[in-house]
This record gives C-alpha cells, sequence and structure tokens, in this order.
C-alpha cells in the first residue's frame, strides 16, 4: 500500500535522499523544508520536480509554521502514515564555550521542533490508530563525544523522549522508533552551525585541548577518506523501516558501518540491563 510520507529538513543530506528514495517507490511524498522561496529555493523545484512529491515551506522553530503547514496537508491528503523527524542543525566546541541561548537554539530546532510537528501529527494518528513516526537521532545520542557536547545533549534528548513515548503510543497504533546514523558526510557538515560562542574560552583549554580536537579530526578524516560511507544507507533503513509489517518495527536502528557492529551490540547489551532494572522494580 503506498502511503503518505512527510519528511523535515528535506533540502540536502538525508532528507534529500530520503525523498528521492520514497518517490521512486511511489509514495506520495510530501518534503518540507525553510524558506522555500530564499535560500532553499533550487532544492524545493529539484525536489518539487519528482513524480510524487510536493514540497511545501515549514520552519520547524515556529509553532505557527508547523500547525498550518501540517493542516494543509491533511486537507489535501486526509492523512499522514509516516512522519519521518529529519530537520536538525549541528553545533561544536567545548561546552564551556557556549552561552545558555546559544543552546537553545541548538534544542529548538533538534528536540523542540520534534515535539512541535509529533503533537501536530499525533492527535490525527492515534484517532486512526494508526501512524508511524520515524526520528533521526544519531549515535552520539548514545555516546557523547567531546567537543560537541551541546550537540550530543540534543540527541540524548531525542533518544529520551522517543524511548518513553515508543510505550505510550504503541497502545495508540502509533509507533514511534529512532534511526540512529553514525558518521556519514553530509551537507549538515557544510551548514551554518550553532557553534559555541563565548569567546575566548575555547582558546583557554589550551594545548591539552588542542590535542584532542586534532586526534578526532585525523580519525574521523582517515575514516571518512579510506571508507567513505555512503549516505544512501540512512535512506534505505528508513525504507525498511516503513516496509516493515506494524508491530515487528524495533525502536531503534542504528546504521554505523564504520562501527562494524558494535552500535548494534551496545543497544542490545543497554537494552537487556534495562530490562533488569525496570524488572527490579516490577514494571
Amino acid at each position: 500500500m503506498k502511503k503518505v510520507i512527510v519528511i523535515t529538513g528535506s533540502s540536502t543530506g538525508f532528507g534529500a535522499l530520503m525523498v528521492r528514495t520514497f518517490d521512486k517507490e511511489g509514495h506520495t511524498v510530501i518534503a518540507t523544508m525553510r524558506n522555500v522561496t530564499g535560500s532553499n529555493a533550487e532544492h524545493a523545484k529539484t525536489l518539487g520536480a519528482l513524480p510524487n512529491t510536493t514540497v511545501i515551506d515549514m520552519d520547524v522553530t515556529d509553532d505557527t509554521a508547523v500547525n498550518r503547514a501540517i493542516a494543509a496537508i491533511y486537507a489535501q491528503h486526509n492523512r499522514i502514515d509516516v512522519l519521518i523527524n529529519n530537520a536538525g542543525i549541528y553545533g561544536g566546541g567545548v561546552l564551556e564555550s557556549y552561552s545558555v541561548p546559544q543552546v537553545q537554539k541548538l534544542f529548538d530546532v533538534n528536540v523542540w521542533g520534534v515535539l512541535r510537528v509529533n503533537n501536530a501529527v499525533l492527535p490525527a494518528m492515534r484517532a486512526a490508530k494508526d501512524g508511524l513516526i520515524i526520528t533521526v537521532s544519531s549515535q552520539v545520542g548514545r555516546i557523547s563525544l567531546p567537543l560537541q557536547s551541546a550537540y550530543n545533549a540534543s540527541k540524548f534528548a531525542l533518544e529520551g523522549f522517543i524511548e518513553g513515548a515508543y510505550t505510550e503510543l504503541i497502545g495508540q497504533g502509533v509507533e514511534a522508533v529512532l534511526l540512529e546514523p553514525g558518521g556519514f558526510l553530509t551537507e549538515i557538515i557544510s551548514k551554518v552551525h550553532v557553534n559555541g560562542d563565548r569567546e575566548g574560552i575555547q582558546e583557554s583549554y589550551g594545548p591539552a585541548l588542542t590535542e584532542v580536537q586534532q586526534n578526532i579530526r585525523q580519525a574521523f578524516g582517515k575514516l571518512f577518506t579510506e571508507f567513505a560511507p555512503n549516505p544512501q544507507l540512512i535512506a534505505d533503513a528508513a525504507l525498511r523501516l516503513v516496509n516493515t509489517e506494524k508491530g515487528k518495527r524495533p525502536l531503534r536502528t542504528p546504521v554505523d558501518p564504520l562501527s562494524k557492529g558494535i552500535d548494534v551490540e551496545y543497544n542490545h547489551i543497554t537494552e537487556e540491563i534495562k530490562k533488569r532494572w525496570m524488572h527490579a522494580y516490577g514494571i
């Protein structure tokens, strides 16, 4: 059965790849992004030319824009079968270099943006007792690397949101699951970042931090140069989740070829420990 699929943050990267992948499969795709007549006009034109795709302007940081866009989609299609929360921004710098307002900017897109869109689609999904929400998290929502702690925290928050909501929603006929990419070279790296904004803080950490920064850059540079994992793997994983029978979708789908299976092992071990922990409380 062909589905109505809404994808946020569709202008480039994983979002654009998912739009193309689902469009090719014949699904009705609604690609949402900011500034469709401005900075993203060319991206909107390209994706809008696909046979099964419509592009809609939606800024996930704006309550009114989200509610207006989702209402327009329901008015045209009468349903949303799948929501893919993909919109996100990156940020780097030592945690102390971030002001609170700068961290709030990160969370406004990466966390509150997901909450806004989920809240807009869930009433109709629950009424229909059917729906799938895929939220693109990250491996750094499971392990926190240095020099991007604020960004990592936003992904940890998503993990907490969706892990808890999974059990809340499954009885409503709605599945909320996580897609966890590892290290991939996409346009998010070249876009404007929400970096630490307190001047001089990071520099004051001195040579010890510089060495850590250089080691990370060398390690990831080598991995990306030698292995260059294909971002299409994320779009393919999203397609598999959509095609999986309802009730059999896992809470977490890690996709990190560079980890050589450690990502899957980590999730398996922590899930087993969680079950034992919950059992100790009689839950």
